[in-house]
């Protein structure tokens, strides 16, 4: 068994110190993260999921979709990616799921999404989080609503 013995530190993403949105994405992001996994369990595929959007956040504007890409891919990482034929989703809200599944950190933010359906997918993933992971780190409102601004 291989012990970790150093430690050493490639980089402090400080440019999230900059807009206290960004830093509220990052940190609900972290504590989903946090939640849905085990402690000292490798990650390779949610790893780079994570440092992917530390290094996309301070690129753009916060954007609401930051969030729910990063909610879909984690859910889909997890194996409990959506149904959605089985959901009461619109068409639209639908394909925009399906994008901000698929698609890369710029794609993502190059999406532009109504209130509508802003409105339509935060209730939706909040129900689908809240039915698989039983509860929602605390940070969600705060970086959903820091985005909206």
């Amino acid at each position: 068994m291989h012990t970790l013995s150093e430690v050493v530190l490639r980089e402090t993403h400080s440019a999230l110190r900059e807009e206290l949105a960004w830093l509220q994405h990052a940190s609900y992001c972290a504590a989903l993260v946090e939640q849905t996994t085990e402690t000292e369990t490798p990650l390779p595929t949610i790893f780079p999921l994570m440092t992917g959007l530390l290094n996309h956040l301070p690129k753009q504007p916060p954007q609401p979709q930051t969030i729910f890409a990063f909610e879909l891919k984690l859910l889909h990482e997890l194996g409990l990616k959506p149904d959605l034929a089985k959901s009461k989703l619109t068409a639209g809200a639908k394909r925009i799921v399906n994008a901000l599944s698929a698609n890369d950190w710029p794609s993502v933010s190059r999406l532009k999404l109504s209130e509508a359906q802003v409105t339509e997918l935060r209730q939706f993933l909040h129900g689908f989080l809240i039915f698989h992971l039983g509860r929602i780190p605390s940070g969600r409102m705060r970086a959903l609503a820091s985005a909206a601004e």
